[in-house]
């Protein structure tokens, strides 16, 4: 596709949202900054040149509506939706408190923005929405179950609306980042080969939604040394697997957590 002039990024004010504005910004490209956080939105824009920040709880159609709407009104036609907006709520699932928020904000947000974009885009005819997911949407990790089944339904919904809306002239990509240092990820313990393989900086997905809008990829994975392993490893038998979940360390990597630091993030994010 042609570079985009005006983008909309859901949850964008901090983390990965900000760091892909920020990366668009760089570009030339005129970004909508979606937050419920709006105070925190306004500041990140005023840092941003060519951007603007709008309120958005992407739970709710009528506040994700009234921010593309306001986006366009302002900044122009949106050429491409990036998905970010999302929250990990840790613990044991018999436990845990937060499933019913996260299947809001981490699919049923997604789901929102791909219908509300899609119908843009298709009476357009072009435009790309782009979902992030995460690789725990390709493989489920003890401590994340629920945050797990949201993300596994991210990707299946990238694939068939990458299918289904093709005709249409939208195309439908999914970034699946590995743990990212980010407010999303603090007070995980990482040992030493899951920080080596599977971390990275959100300008490294940054850079991985721009690739992806070029390109047009189905699917980027970051960092792509953990795709490998994680694939080769998903072919192998059960208990094989465990055994190289348990070398490494990341067989209880979600409940083995600084918990005081993960309760700090929970009480802001589900607030």
């Amino acid at each position: 596709m042609d570079a985009p002039r005006t983008v909309a990024i859901t949850g964008a004010a901090r983390g990965i949202g900000l760091a892909t504005a920020t990366a668009f910004a760089e570009r030339g490209v005129r970004v909508a900054i979606g937050d419920r956080d709006t105070a925190l939105a306004e500041q990140a824009a005023a840092t941003i040149p060519g951007a603007a920040a709008f309120p958005l709880d992407v739970t709710d159609a009528a506040s994700f509506a009234g921010f593309l709407d306001r986006a366009e009104a302002e900044l122009g036609p949106i050429d491409v939706l990036v998905n970010n907006a999302g929250l990990m709520v840790t613990g044991e699932f018999l436990a845990e408190t937060a499933a019913e928020l996260m299947i809001d904000v981490n699919l049923r947000g997604v789901l929102i923005g791909c219908r509300l974009a899609g119908e843009r885009f298709a009476r357009r005819g072009g435009g790309t929405i782009v979902n992030i997911a995460s690789m725990a949407g390709m493989a489920g990790f003890p401590g994340i179950a629920t945050y797990s089944a949201t993300k596994f339904g991210v990707v299946g919904l990238s694939q068939a609306l990458r299918a289904e809306l093709r005709p249409l002239g939208v195309r439908v990509s999914a970034v699946l980042p590995g743990i990212v240092h980010t407010e999303l990820s603090a007070g995980v313990r990482l040992p030493a080969s899951v920080e080596r393989f599977a971390s990275c900086e959100p300008a490294d997905i940054a850079r991985a939604v721009l690739r992806v809008i070029a390109t047009g990829r189905a699917t980027v994975y970051v960092p792509g040394r953990l795709s490998l392993l994680l694939r080769g490893t998903l072919l192998m038998p059960e208990p094989l697997q465990r055994l190289i979940a348990g070398a490494m360390g990341s067989e209880r990597l979600y409940l083995n957590v600084d918990q005081a630091t993960r309760d700090a993030y929970h009480r802001r994010a589900t607030g």
